[in-house]
């Protein structure tokens, strides 16, 4: 139950904190940055306010939370500490003498307080409405790039995973028949993972064909997990816990499996838009949604920078359209003009490779054509038609017996003349020296408040993380300029 928003209760030990807490120390600062009750208006509906015990105030409940990212420590660690520590007492906005909260309400908080709710678009917007009405905002600038976030499970290959499931099956059937060894199918032996795929779908079915046995429960469960199994392999190839992390590439040898942040940052490194998605996303097709995202918290923009990967030919429309100048190099492979499936294919630019729609990225490139005649040459991508052939994504884009499965772009098109113009002149070249500052950004994140790997599992737990972390970075940023 929550009846009103809590307020200190001082004590005669408050003035402690006057003694205790320096009027440089960052809690302090935060405390008289920001006023927090936003963050109770915003919640107070998920709380009922005539039934069940006295809940703890949101806002104390959201500044652990808080605590826990600008130190990077664990709920009890952050607990732990705030029983001592009177920093954190005072902004936690607690008596010395008060005691705190027990670890676990924390996870409460985050799964029933905080669920369904946009924390990353709000805490966004509240830092950087700060930062207009300070006046730190000058720039008309936008800087955009994506950085990765490993998650917190590792993948399993797709077809260790079958074999331990089918194993496990076998093995709950001759507990109970020890003869039905004879009426098995023979096993795959080889590192194939459609043949495994096969090898499984003719065991479900010799066992469902057997009454006496598939009805037993406790065969029946792992009979079940097969086939949920099966079905997963099908669609994602890959495993793990985490459901939602995919498999993205930094290079054409380096992969990693997880999550992507798409960032964009004025020149004066506040963080003004970002959307989180699964590793496989390309950077280039979230441009819009970070433009239109910054324009609606407050920034009039009149230049993106970033890098090759932003300077599709869908991007350039719509900056053109709002008169927006793109400071992102042209690459042949995303910028030729006829480009079919361009909703599909997404270009990975650390890996030089299109990625296709089921996210499985091209094995190697070839370019054909008249050299120097760009209207001419076309680079054509191969991917892995083992993939292929298990994909559920694959009618109207890959043939059954097919020995390739190619996608090719054309290198050059009029669409672009503008843009090459543009590369060339002193403003695209001044304000391209402004990209750095986006890397060391994400530098930041990582480094300091563990942005570099999960802490849950899940797309939504991984918003919120990223949340917190960029509320973080962009009060400390607000407070150093001022």
């Amino acid at each position: 139950m929550l009846i009103q928003q809590q307020t200190i209760q001082f004590s005669e030990h408050y003035s402690l904190y006057n003694l205790i807490v320096p009027k440089d120390n960052l809690l302090r600062k935060i405390n008289e940055l920001i006023d927090f009750s936003f963050i109770y208006d915003e919640l107070v509906n998920k709380y009922c306010s005539n039934n069940g015990r006295m809940a703890e105030s949101p806002v104390r409940m959201f500044k652990y939370l808080l605590l826990k990212t600008i130190y990077s420590v664990s709920d009890v660690d952050v607990v732990e500490r705030s029983r001592y520590d009177m920093s954190f007492k005072y902004f936690l906005d607690m008596n010395p003498e008060d005691e705190v909260i027990n670890a676990s309400s924390l996870t409460k908080f985050r799964k029933l307080r905080l669920k369904d709710t946009d924390l990353l678009n709000l805490l966004i917007n509240k830092t950087v409405t700060i930062a207009v009405e300070k006046g730190i905002i000058r720039s008309k600038s936008i800087i955009v790039d994506a950085t990765h976030t490993l998650s917190r499970s590792n993948p399993f290959l797709a077809i260790d995973v079958l074999r331990e499931r089918s194993k496990l099956l076998r093995k709950t059937v001759y507990t109970f028949d020890d003869q039905f060894k004879e009426r098995m199918p023979e096993k795959n032996l080889e590192n194939d993972l459609e043949k495994e795929l096969k090898y499984c779908k003719e065991l479900e079915k010799r066992i469902e064909n057997e009454p006496s046995i598939s009805a037993i429960p406790a065969v029946k469960e792992k009979l079940n997990l097969l086939k949920e199994t099966v079905e997963d392999t099908q669609e994602n190839l890959t495993l793990s816990k985490d459901t939602d992390a995919k498999i993205g590439h930094k290079s054409t040898e380096s992969s990693f499996f997880g999550y992507k942040t798409h960032l964009a940052m004025t020149e004066e490194r506040i963080i003004t838009a970002a959307v989180i998605t699964s590793g496989e996303k390309g950077d280039g097709p979230e441009l819009p949604k970070l433009l239109q995202m910054s324009q609606q918290n407050g920034i009039e923009v009149d230049t993106i920078i970033g890098d090759a990967a932003y300077s599709g030919k869908e991007n350039l429309k719509i900056a053109n359209g709002q008169k927006i100048k793109v400071v992102a190099r042209l690459n042949p492979s995303i910028t030729q003009g006829f480009r079919k499936d361009e909703d599909k294919f997404d270009y990975n630019k650390d890996a030089d490779r299109f990625v296709c729609p089921a996210g499985h990225l091209a094995i190697r490139k070839a370019r054909g054509g008249t050299k120097d005649v760009g209207a001419n040459q076309v680079d054509t991508y191969y991917f892995d038609v083992e993939k292929c052939k298990t994909c559920p994504l694959k009618n109207g884009c890959y043939k059954d017996g097919a020995k390739t499965k190619t996608y090719s772009v054309s290198i050059k098109s009029e669409v672009h003349q503008d843009q090459m113009a543009f590369q060339e002149t002193e403003y695209y070249k001044e304000k391209a020296k402004h990209r750095y500052k986006i890397e060391a950004k994400n530098s930041e994140l990582k480094n300091v408040h563990g942005y570099d790997r999960a802490i849950s599992y899940g797309i939504n737990n991984m918003q919120m993380q990223g949340a917190m972390a960029i509320f973080t970075v962009n009060l400390k940023r607000i407070l150093k300029l001022m």
